[in-house]
């Protein structure tokens, strides 16, 4: 087994959304999705660009915009397919697809450039057998939306260089797309705003073609454009990879979750984070929710400790658009918004699912009930400046941030006459299958945390424990507590949504995803092994795993107590949740389908948190691992206060070496 190679054989049309998040290949700045190069709008090709946001004409959500797609290329009377492989080298972010047809072979492989984040690189081989052959390759205009069309006045030009230009709707921001190659084309040929070069050919043929998205064209070849690529991926892997020994499937699931990871970070800008769905699409409006900063973080405040200051930096930048929300709703101070979008405004909205039965919208609480959002800024704030020894971040804006979130909780805090602690009330925890619930004990313990790091002296009221199961929020044991396949059976439609007051789970025990769970893994040293335990036994199987932020939470505290099978199956689940794709694609009717950054940084938590043990205690890093049967050594690169750090883990000794 190859550990840095993904392929599938055989062609199949119907795999085209799957594959196009499974070979996701991106630099940053876009990412581009996994279609094939004949692809268009109906297979969900996109150019996925980061941070830049619009609103088409007549519609509610704003949204990612997708640029004119410069990597179009057919084959024509080629015949009928015989063979076909798709791969995607995950070492250095190329696909590569080969296709046999009954009159030619095919080969295109294609990089977006980790040193030049606005380039493309693509290379195109074509053999013709015994009859002569048409390429059709050049910029295609009919982008694909969810919620568009987004691109306005778009016109096209022919030449040595093509180039497709357009206006977003909303703010006339500029979007082209220009293509250059290094051979002439016979013809141009025009389709609507598309324009393409063709090339006919009689005998082997090979074309490199340089995309350049936003940018003046680039006059190169693809030899030229790898070399400076290749070099910069050797260095993320330098700093990053965690290596495995023992177990061929956990190496090749890891790197690949890191590779994602790698994909989406935005070294290009300031003042962009990264998106739920990574830069696979629109989905999910293409907004930054906690996933960023909980799921997110560990990996690059261990690995990239620049860019960990990059996302934190953020949100210190969208403070204006925390404190218009908490205003909105008649608060004091930040209210972070619960799918974050361009100088941190709020993209949410109180609609956020389609009833499937009625096809109406219903009213959900996730932007105006989930305040437990801006403690997660907080905590992530505090756990970077802990592991990095950054203090100059709170002087920039870190003490302003966790002193505003601070007040926002104050103001949003209810006190009983007769009692002297806060309650937090009408909220919704991370299972967001309850909503408007009373003093969840993840929620509480947020906002405690900020007041404590603000320096405020107050009490947090504590959730209620029954044998050592803490409860999550007020009187969810007396829901009905029966099991997952019973809820499953009282479903009416597969797309029907499990939450709101009338969905399924709503009134059981049944939840979406660990949310006591991560409370205890948030903070370790609030809870003891015999408490993780408790806790996991209860809730795992009340727990649906409707979200791919879950798995890894189970995963970390199986480790806690020593059972690392338990906690394996679950590390697969997060590493390969989009290698292996069927994930859910649909909340009612609405689209959430796409590659699942949170999960990839879960499963790095879970091999360096869980097996590797890797934590904080006091000022010092330490190691307590709980390696799983299939694993015989642990080695894995990390960053502590400047310091570049190495632990190494077996069964029989552990160490970490400066």
């Amino acid at each position: 087994m190859n550990p840095w190679q993904i392929v599938r054989e055989g062609y199949n049309p119907a795999e085209a959304a799957d594959n196009g998040n499974r070979f996701l290949i991106g630099n940053g700045f876009m990412g581009i999705r996994g279609t094939l190069e004949e692809y268009r709008l109906e297979n969900q090709v996109a150019i996925n660009l980061a941070g830049v946001y619009d609103r088409a004409k007549n519609q509610t959500w704003r949204e990612p915009v997708n640029a004119p797609n410069g990597l179009y290329a057919s084959l024509e009377n080629v015949g009928n397919i015989i063979s076909h492989t798709q791969a995607l080298d995950i070492r250095y972010g190329i696909h590569t697809r080969e296709t046999m047809y009954t009159h030619a072979f095919l080969k295109i492989s294609r990089f977006a450039s980790m040193a030049e984040p606005n380039v493309i690189y693509q290379q195109i081989i074509v053999e013709p057998k015994n009859s002569p052959i048409t390429l059709v390759c050049g910029i295609d205009a009919d982008v694909w939306d969810i919620n568009g069309p987004h691109l306005m006045d778009m016109h096209s030009e022919g030449g040595e260089v093509l180039k497709v230009s357009a206006t977003t709707y909303e703010q006339n921001i500029p979007i082209s797309t220009s293509e250059t190659c290094n051979k002439p084309h016979d013809e141009l040929r025009t389709m609507g705003h598309s324009i393409y070069r063709v090339f006919h050919i009689k005998e082997p043929f090979v074309l490199d073609r340089v995309i350049t998205i936003n940018a003046a064209p680039v006059f190169s070849t693809y030899e030229s454009g790898l070399k400076p690529h290749k070099n910069t991926w050797e260095t993320l892997w330098k700093n990053s990879q965690v290596k495995i020994i023992g177990d061929e499937n956990a190496q090749l699931s890891l790197n690949y979750s890191m590779y994602h990871l790698h994909c989406i970070a935005p070294r290009h800008g300031d003042n962009v984070s990264i998106a739920a769905r990574g830069l696979s699409g629109q989905v999910y409006k293409g907004a930054v929710f906690w996933d960023t900063e909980i799921f997110l973080m560990p990996f690059f405040t261990l690995t990239e400790p620049a860019l960990a200051r990059k996302l934190i930096h953020y949100r210190i930048h969208g403070l204006a658009g925390a404190y218009a929300k908490a205003k909105e709703y008649g608060f004091d101070g930040a209210f972070f918004p619960w799918e974050s979008q361009d100088g941190g405004t709020e993209g949410c909205t109180d609609f956020n699912i389609v009833d499937v039965f009625t096809n109406r919208p219903v009213r959900t609480f996730f932007r105006d009930k989930q305040i437990h959002i801006s403690g997660d800024m907080v905590y992530a704030l505090c756990q970077y400046m802990d592991w990095t020894g950054d203090e100059k971040l709170w002087q920039d804006g870190g003490r302003t941030l966790t002193e505003a979130c601070a007040k926002f909780y104050l103001s949003r805090a209810y006190q009983r006459v007769h009692r002297d602690t806060l309650e937090f009330t009408d909220v919704v925890g991370p299972d967001e299958y309850h909503e408007r619930v009373d003093n969840n004990a993840f929620t509480n313990r947020m906002a405690a945390y900020t007041l404590e790091k603000a320096g405020m002296k107050h009490t947090v009221r504590k959730p209620r424990i029954n044998n050592g199961i803490i409860e999550q929020f007020d009187g969810y044991f007396a829901l009905e507590d029966i099991s997952l396949d019973i809820v499953r059976s009282r479903l009416k439609h597969p797309k029907e949504y499990w939450g709101t007051q009338s969905g399924v789970a709503f009134a059981t025990q049944i939840i979406k995803q660990a949310d006591v769970m991560a409370l205890v893994n948030l903070f370790p040293s609030e809870f003891s092994d015999e408490d993780v335990k408790k806790n996991w036994l209860y809730y795992e199987p009340r727990t649906e795993h409707g979200s791919s932020l879950s798995a890894c939470m189970y995963a970390l505290g199986a480790c806690r107590f020593g059972r690392a099978d338990l906690a394996y199956p679950f590390f697969l689940k997060s590493a390969r949740a989009d290698l292996d794709g069927g994930g859910k694609s649909w909340a009612g009717n609405v689209y959430i389908g796409g590659t699942h950054p949170a999960a990839a940084g879960g499963a790095y938590m879970i091999a360096t948190q869980g097996f590797g043990g890797l934590r904080l205690n006091g000022n010092q890093p330490q190691l307590n691992p709980c390696l799983p049967e299939s694993i015989t050594a642990l080695t894995f690169p990390f960053m502590f206060q400047g310091k570049p750090m190495e632990a190494h883990i077996t069964r029989e000794k552990h160490s970490i070496i400066s």
